[in-house]
């Protein structure tokens, strides 16, 4: 599982979810995170980009009926990915999307509880809505709504719908029962092998395009919420992901990440019977398909032979997202990782003699109950020992049904603090010095922003380093270009097109 600021290593941000043909490239920032980086956005509108995924709807949407809704997302890329699908939802109905929450009949609120700040955030947008008109419907989706159930109607009375996401599949009789007038309606069902999957899915992004594998977790990990929020493992059949790789490909998407709470635990549900490695290696056969990156492994799951498919598969993005959480053998046993310091690094060393150069990045927790001054410096030297690309780091958050909560030996605010400035300061150091290493060189960049005020494009590198440059040529958004990196900083690289 992952940090108490990483949904098992999926970027958190917050993103309001609309009918709009701009796009958030700060959803990506897998390489960025609490290392000092700053998402990157987009300032600019995409011509001609789909809103939804038209090839994935069997039919033809339903007609209109009048009503419109709006979404707001907390969270990780699955987060994200699951208002895209509830969007779609909605648009099957007939809905349309507002361009604001004051516009909208329905507001959801697509709620992330990996850590206590983002849950606190979700009550204080639904004091703002204490005085809405009494006819707007307000809806709690996510993994707040699974954590506190229906305690949300007893602190927000307005709140008309709670709905976990491992009930998601049950969101087409939950919105028809909104629409008959019902109210206090919850779906917070845990006990399911379905995942979540619609008939149409409003894509947000015109340039990657997100694929859920798998969902919920089986892991036990002392710190993390998921398993109570998400639900039990349960993985799509590898013929559905397939073809939703099939049709994005045919809507023009030549990048697809694929998303699970831990990816790399995805046992195919069907008689197929395929393996994490053989699903990645079918997916990158897909025609039109140009790279394909997933988020996140765990370490239990991550074996030899997914360095050797990245190795032999050029589709494959050279980038590996990695949770460590703790650089110590004993805090690793106290979060109940089900890994050592040794067998992590051991991990590590595969993906360091592969023949690509394979970028990686990780999650780390500071603060953890009961982690002495040697257990933190033994982190520090793990950073320094792999040579990250990228970390996520965060004090420790205690959360709610999670058996960490009431451990002995709680380190102090003002300490956790210390401790994560120490380490952000420290990897802030790795990955300048890691960056300078690019200067000189050439890289493909598939571009996915501009920045008007510097007059320069952005976009991202196999290995998923964010790249501003410079070129001559215009109309450059979804294309892949050759840039040489001229400097370098903590957190991205610049350089100009080679033409």
């Amino acid at each position: 599982m992952g940090s108490p600021g990483t949904c098992n290593g999926l970027v958190l941000n917050s993103k309001t979810i609309r009918m709009s043909k701009s796009f958030d490239i700060g959803l990506e920032a897998l390489a960025a995170g609490s290392s000092g980086a700053t998402p990157t956005r987009a300032a600019t509108q995409i011509a001609g980009a789909a809103s939804t995924d038209v090839a994935a709807f069997s039919g033809s949407p339903a007609a209109p009926n009048g009503k419109s809704f709006y979404i707001e997302t907390f969270g990780c890329q699955m987060n994200a990915h699951d208002s895209e699908k509830v969007a779609g939802v909605l648009l099957a109905r007939g809905y349309s999307a507002a361009d604001s929450m004051a516009q909208a009949d329905l507001v959801l609120y697509n709620t992330c509880s990996i850590r206590e700040k983002a849950a606190q955030k979700v009550f204080s947008r639904l004091g703002e809505m204490r005085y809405a008109s009494p006819r707007k419907i307000i809806a709690v989706l996510g993994c707040v709504a699974q954590q506190e159930g229906e305690e949300i109607f007893e602190r927000a009375p307005w709140v008309s719908l709670v709905c976990g996401s491992a009930s998601y599949r049950k969101l087409p009789d939950l919105v028809a029962q909104l629409e008959e007038g019902g109210r206090r309606i919850t779906g917070l069902d845990l006990d399911t092998d379905e995942t979540f999957e619609t008939e149409i899915t409003r894509r947000d992004n015109p340039i990657r395009a997100y694929i859920t594998i798998i969902e919920g977790c089986d892991y036990a990990c002392s710190y993390c919420v998921v398993p109570h929020t998400r639900g039990p493992e349960r993985s799509r059949a590898s013929a559905s992901v397939l073809a939703e790789a099939r049709r994005l490909a045919g809507a023009g998407y030549t990048e697809v990440q694929l998303l699970g709470q831990t990816v790399n635990s995805y046992r195919d549900s069907s008689p197929h019977g395929l393996s994490f490695v053989e699903l990645l290696r079918e997916v990158a056969a897909v025609d039109g398909i140009r790279r394909v990156r997933f988020t996140t492994s765990h370490p239990n799951d991550f074996h030899r032979e997914i360095v050797e498919a990245i190795d032999a598969t050029p589709e494959l993005c050279d980038h590996v997202h990695l949770p460590v959480q703790s650089g110590s053998t004993p805090i690793l046993r106290a979060m109940r990782r089900t890994y050592t310091r040794d067998e992590y690094l051991e991990k590590i060393s595969w993906i360091r003699a592969a023949r690509r150069p394979i970028s990686i990045t990780s999650d780390v927790i500071v603060g953890f109950p009961g982690e002495t001054e040697k257990d933190f410096e033994e982190t520090i030297a793990l950073l320094e020992t792999v040579g990250y690309d990228g970390v996520f780091s965060f004090k420790y958050s205690p959360r709610p049904n999670t058996s960490a909560t009431d451990m002995p030996d709680a380190i102090p605010e003002e300490e956790k603090s210390k401790r994560l400035a120490i380490l952000m300061d420290r990897q802030r150091q790795i990955q300048i010095a890691r960056n300078e290493k690019l200067v000189g060189g050439a890289f493909e960049v598939l571009v996915d922003g501009r920045h008007e005020s510097h007059n320069q494009w952005a976009g991202r590198t196999t290995s998923n380093r964010p790249v501003n440059f410079t070129s001559p040529l215009q109309s450059l958004l979804g294309e892949y270009v050759q840039v040489k990196i001229t400097r370098a900083s903590a957190n991205s690289v610049a350089g100009e097109q080679v033409l």
